[in-house]
């Protein structure tokens, strides 16, 4: 990062400078007119000459003062050439980096340590300030209109052909990693495990029930019973009533398929349950061990890596897919800008009527800030002080001088009339002293 000042900073640091050093040369032309009127015979009298020599120590000492804070001043930030005091001139650039890692010192001990974050998550309740943001409805479509943007900027980014290749090459890698009879093997095992199959075999055969129940899946088997007759027996079909027969087929196969599956439903040892059971138990076996079904799945494995039409199937899948996400991001009446909206005001509801939820959730932060304390504060530590080293020693200087060295200024300005005040006070008080001396004499 850049930090050289504009000029607009420039002229102004140069005019913030410039006021010290013309009250410094307005002094110093001072101590000459008043050394010079000394010696002048208009300047004989005792008063003109107490008068002047008070103004030449006023000014004598006001340089002094100028020069010794000038030299202060300009020693932090510039490098003075004087024999035996260069060395501890521009302290600033000179310990830049040593100012950087005690910045970074300074920051990880005072305000990234356990105890303060954990006192900072305690003062602001986060948990309980997000409740009240969300319950409010213009904060819920704020929060829809951000996610719809992260949302829409992450599909442009990935709409790159760069990005596109990266994720065809993951997917690929990923794929030639993947043992899929293994892999099913598992997910069968899974799925059976306790009983779980039975289960879903329970369901699935609800579901044909109910569907035998339906005018629609009869007149579709009267339909495929005059459709067997007419092609296969069509001298048969001509002297039959079709229709009627295709009525009461339909009737008695729906009849009987739906006793039949009422009965494996009904009865957990079935035969056929146990005949499911049995080539389920088969599958995981064969998928895990025979060399067939293995290398059958990697040959679908090299097919899904490597066929042109797959890879350009998924392609044109994923672009339909995007676009269509895009539009809908792009929609701020979309069913999923309402979702995000609905679900923000859910959460800010829900968390404003639940305090033992905002409590746990807050007690919960409390811990991770503890526990992830130190890896914040090491690298944000590191962070400042791997930045405070790549910045330029003199541009730094000009940097800091620019933000504090026109204060500083207001230093040499205060020594000159500090010293001047001085070199009064002592005038008058030597003056007092000798003249008390001389009266006791």
């Amino acid at each position: 990062m850049p930090l050289l000042l504009t000029d607009e900073q420039q002229r102004l640091l140069r005019r913030a400078k410039l006021t010290p050093l013309l009250l410094l040369l307005l002094v110093a032309l001072l101590f000459i007119v008043a050394s010079w009127c000394l010696g002048q015979p208009f300047a004989q009298s005792r008063h003109w000459q107490l008068a002047l020599r008070c103004l030449r120590a006023m000014t004598e000492a006001g340089m002094v003062g100028a020069l010794a804070d000038w030299f202060a001043v300009a020693a932090l930030f510039k490098h003075i050439p004087i024999p035996w005091i260069s060395r501890h001139t521009a302290i600033i650039p000179r310990n830049k980096d040593r100012i950087g890692e005690n910045l970074a010192v300074f920051v990880r001990e005072r305000f990234l340590d356990g105890d303060s974050l954990v006192q900072l998550v305690r003062t602001h309740q986060p948990a309980d300030k997000l409740a009240q943001w969300l319950k409010s409805p213009a904060n819920a479509e704020l929060l829809g209109h951000q996610v719809a943007r992260l949302a829409a900027a992450a599909l442009a980014t990935v709409q790159d052909a760069q990005v596109e290749r990266f994720i065809k090459l993951a997917l690929r890698t990923l794929l030639g990693q993947i043992d899929l009879s293994q892999s099913l093997s598992k997910v069968l095992a899974v799925l059976t495990h306790n009983g779980r199959h039975q289960v879903l075999l329970a369901q699935a055969l609800d579901k044909l029930v109910e569907l035998l129940h339906e005018a629609e899946t009869r007149a579709l088997i009267a339909q495929t019973i005059a459709h067997w007759l007419k092609t296969e027996h069509p001298l048969k079909e001509k002297m039959l009533p079709t229709g009627w027969l295709s009525d009461k087929g339909s009737a008695m196969i729906a009849s009987s398929l739906e006793h039949l599956l009422d009965a494996i439903a009904d009865n957990p040892s079935h035969v056929l349950r146990a005949k499911f059971d049995q080539t389920m138990q088969e599958w995981v076996e064969r998928l895990a061990q025979d060399p067939a079904w293995h290398a059958k799945g990697e040959e679908v494995r090299r097919y899904l890596q490597h066929d042109p039409a797959v890879g350009q199937y998924v392609q044109e899948l994923w672009q339909s897919l995007r676009a269509s996400l895009q539009a809908d991001l792009a929609n701020e009446h979309s069913a999923m800008a309402r979702n995000v909206r609905g679900m923000g005001l859910w959460l800010g509801k829900s968390l404003a009527g639940d305090a033992a939820l905002r409590t746990a959730l807050n007690t919960r932060m409390e811990l991770w800030v503890r526990e992830l304390a130190p890896e914040i504060s090491q690298f944000f530590g590191t962070h400042i002080a791997d930045t405070v080293k790549r910045w330029d020693a003199r541009e730094l200087g000009e940097l800091i001088e620019w933000n504090i060295g026109r204060d500083l200024q207001y230093i040499r300005i205060n020594g000159t009339l500090v010293g001047g005040l001085i070199g009064f006070a002592l005038f008058w008080l030597g003056w007092l002293v000798n003249h008390l001396g001389a009266g006791s004499v």
